[in-house]
């Protein structure tokens, strides 16, 4: 088919907003059969209503800006524009607007991250583990990364961090049901299972990022106060039963517990950082 110069006689395509390289570029009309999407792409979820939505516009409309792509082996495959080439096929369209460009396995990736996170359609998980390719498998450092998204470094190494929070906290951030705001205030915490139960705790009561910031202050200081304390003169006077009753009775509670004993009498303290752990402590005395 002859190409067909992109921004004249678009009708409503011309309201939207295209990317100086689409300005310069010829487009073709190319068959949606022929094009497969990019198998980097780091988003790997998408909303179904909003497809749905996108493919009832198209029925409409029409594709008002053309996909991206690069030659592949048979046909091409898409650099930017997933959500639009799904609905064009759930459309039942035959061929759909490309701009196509030549393309090394870095550029489509980051081309679809690009268009992705300037878009708001990847989650804080798929945004970093788009990241973390970058610069695993593409050698890029984390101020080049941030150049080419478009964000600041910091910004990019807060992301990045979001892979260091346990296996089942990252699966809250991704399902949506933990906010990545959240997410980093947990990441002050080194006790891993604590940092569990407040995720879970905050999504089952509907916290603020600042009730979650409170309550991860509140078990840092709790747990400074205690490292700050100093050692007991007698502590090498201890019975060693007394030692190993403290680490179990800590173990089994959780929390950090101390026995004083002196004269055949004695105390044991309990240390918790919130009244939520408190009722927490209680449930497993009780």
């Amino acid at each position: 088919m002859s190409p067909r110069k992109a921004g004249l006689g678009r009708g409503l395509e011309a309201l939207i907003p295209t990317t100086a390289e689409e300005e310069r570029s010829e487009f073709l009309q190319v068959g949606v059969d022929e094009i497969e999407p990019n198998p980097q792409q780091p988003r790997s979820r998408f909303d179904e209503e909003g497809l749905d939505e996108l493919s009832a516009s198209i029925r409409e409309v029409g594709v008002l800006q053309p996909v991206i792509v690069t030659s592949g082996d048979e046909g091409y495959v898409l650099i930017a524009g997933e959500r639009r080439w799904r609905a064009a096929q759930r459309a039942g369209l035959k061929t759909i607007p490309a701009v196509v460009r030549e393309a090394t396995a870095d550029d489509t990736l980051v081309e679809a991250l690009v268009e992705n996170v300037q878009r708001q359609d990847l989650t804080p998980l798929e945004e970093a583990h788009a990241y973390r390719q970058l610069l695993e498998n593409y050698g890029m450092t984390q101020e080049q990364v941030a150049r080419r998204v478009g964000k600041s470094r910091p910004a990019v190494s807060n992301t990045l961090r979001l892979l260091q929070l346990p296996g089942p906290v990252q699966t809250m951030v991704d399902a949506g049901s933990l906010s990545a705001g959240h997410a980093r205030a947990l990441l002050g915490l080194e006790d891993r299972k604590y940092a569990l139960y407040l995720a879970e705790k905050a999504v089952a009561e509907g916290w603020s990022v600042r009730q979650m910031e409170d309550a991860v202050r509140t078990r840092r200081e709790m747990e400074g106060d205690l490292e700050d304390e100093p050692a007991p003169r007698v502590r090498q006077l201890r019975p060693v039963e007394l030692i190993e009753l403290e680490k179990r009775l800590g173990d089994h509670l959780d929390a950090k517990v101390k026995i004083t004993y002196r004269n055949r009498k004695g105390t044991v303290e309990i240390k918790f950082g919130s009244i939520e752990e408190l009722e927490r402590i209680y449930r497993v005395i009780s």
